[in-house]
């Protein structure tokens, strides 16, 4: 050894280590400094959300300059489609989420959409995609999964899971099968709470493992872990701390060897009931190797934070140190596998492929004796909606306002919330609504109705008096179809929306 060169001694490799297993995002548009720091001193990942994201020739600008700092570096983002895009969160997506590519229930389609949602990552220097999420969506009033998934039916999400991982693959950029080992069977938001899944082992591995098993089968280089309670598994720990779900169930039972990360471990469930920092250590030493955290604004402190945990849970016997190596070897081979996958020419995505599968998509209801006159002009274009879903957000648009309105100048708009339909205003609220679309096409617009009785009762009395009216589920279809026209366009997604303008105006 060169006297030049300083040896790496054994708390320098446990603090590279450290930095390596940790996924933070940032805040801005360029690198900070900070990060490049972190970067030369091991960081193996960084997550990108909408707040990082200007426009494509941006990100790549960005992704160029933070792999100039660590070629194998692993760039995640969340970028599921539909709903849950963080490319598009300013105009919504140019790609049908799952519940859409579920109701088509066309494998080669779901493999095209996903490969070409994938060019579009890896052009931007993309190479890593916390999606698609795999899980049943078994229980209808579940708060955060809903057109996240493919749908009820196992079998149905297990063949679309595995050509989505297929297709997001076969152009360099890694899949990350979530949220195991199912979160589709809650009613809590595990960003907010601890939900829980409480039902024996032969259902867990006949309804909600058999998505994850598809998923493994197709080689998906990841896998995202749920913030929830599994008694049968685990009466003690949530899936993301339990050794009893990652090593035991993940990787020996189902066999499988690629990277397990967590979910956002500043999610309530786990931050408000273990801490970040202990959550982290007790993650890693389940069996996760990477740690997913910067959902919100990550600072520095926060990454030094969770170093300085892991390192401090090396020391004290909480973490094995080669329980943490062998974390660190797999984020690193990830990242090789990224690079060199990279240097493929891709050319540019297919975007009209989302707008082909949005049609598909859509499921079309006409009313016996009742008919809806195609707009053709100024219509009256009411939005329903509660709080929104906690992945999605409130930053990207929904509905179809916007889109009516840039057809048909002069088109009038409302929104309806909770706070207008209580039972000392809802007369009013709907008085109004009928006023407004007084001589127009009313197309009331919805999503998830079935999960909201105040929502049901202003449909009902509106469409009492305006039964020619048109309603567009952009949800999970649950509730029975209403009005003269009905459309479900299973998601919120902008193209879905297009999709069904296309219906409304005719076309």
């Amino acid at each position: 050894m060169s006297i030049l060169t300083p040896a790496v001694t054994d708390s320098d490799q446990l603090h590279r280590d450290a930095l390596t297993v940790l996924q933070p995002g940032f805040v801005g548009t360029t690198m900070p400094e900070w990060v490049r720091r972190h970067l030369a001193a091991g960081l193996g990942s960084v997550a990108l959300f909408a707040r990082n994201v200007v426009n494509p020739e941006q990100l790549a600008a960005l992704t160029a300059e933070l792999r100039s700092e660590n070629p194998d570096l692993l760039i995640a983002i969340d970028e599921e489609g539909g709903d849950v895009t963080r490319l598009e969160v300013g105009s919504g997506s140019s790609w049908p989420g799952n519940l859409a590519l579920g109701a088509v229930d066309d494998t080669g389609l779901t493999r095209d959409v996903a490969r070409e949602l994938g060019r579009a990552l890896a052009t931007c220097g993309i190479n890593y995609n916390w999606a698609p999420a795999a899980d049943v969506n078994s229980n209808p009033r579940n708060p955060v999964i809903g057109v996240r998934s493919f749908g009820a039916d196992p079998e149905l999400c297990a063949r679309h899971t595995a050509a989505w991982v297929e297709g997001l693959q076969q152009v360099g950029v890694a899949a990350c099968a979530k949220h195991f080992p199912g979160h589709g069977d809650t009613a809590v938001d595990s960003h907010l709470g601890l939900p829980m899944v409480d039902v024996d082992v032969d259902l867990l591995r006949s309804r909600d493992l058999v998505p994850f098993l598809a998923a493994i089968e197709a080689g998906a280089k990841a896998v995202m872990t749920a913030h929830i309670m599994v008694p049968a598994l685990d009466p003690k720990l949530p899936a993301t701390l339990s050794r009893a779900v990652l090593t035991d169930l993940l990787r020996g039972q189902l066999g499988y060897q690629g990277l397990i990360v967590t979910d956002g471990i500043e999610m309530g469930a786990i931050a408000d009931t273990y801490g970040m920092g202990p959550g982290t250590v007790m993650a890693l030493a389940a069996g996760a190797d990477a740690i997913c955290v910067g959902g919100g604004s990550t600072e520095e402190e926060t990454v030094l934070e969770l170093r300085d945990a892991i390192v401090e849970g090396v020391r004290s016997g909480a973490l094995p140190a080669e329980r943490l190596a062998d974390a660190a070897q797999r984020v690193r081979t990830l990242g090789s596998w990224a690079r060199i996958e990279s240097q493929a020419q891709l050319g540019e995505p297919d975007l009209a492929i989302g707008l082909r599968a949005a049609r598909r998509a859509l499921r079309v209801v006409r009313a016996p004796g009742r008919a809806f006159p195609p707009v053709t002009e100024r219509p009256y274009v009411v939005s329903l909606s509660d709080q929104p879903n906690f992945a999605v957000g409130d930053d990207t648009p929904w509905g179809l306002s916007g889109l009516l309105a840039a057809r048909f100048p002069g088109t009038r708009t409302a929104k309806v919330d909770s706070a207008d339909a209580t039972p000392e205003l809802l007369d009013a609220t709907v008085a109004r609504l009928l006023a407004g679309a007084e001589g127009r096409s009313l197309v009331l617009v919805v999503r998830d109705a079935h999960r909201y009785e105040w929502m049901t009762a202003v449909l009902e009395r509106v469409l009492t008096a305006r039964p020619d009216g048109a309603v567009v589920e952009m949800g999970v279809p649950q509730a029975a179809p209403a009005g003269a026209l009905y459309i479900a366009t299973h998601g919120a997604a902008r193209v879905l929306g297009l999709a069904a303008v296309e219906v409304l105006t005719g076309q």
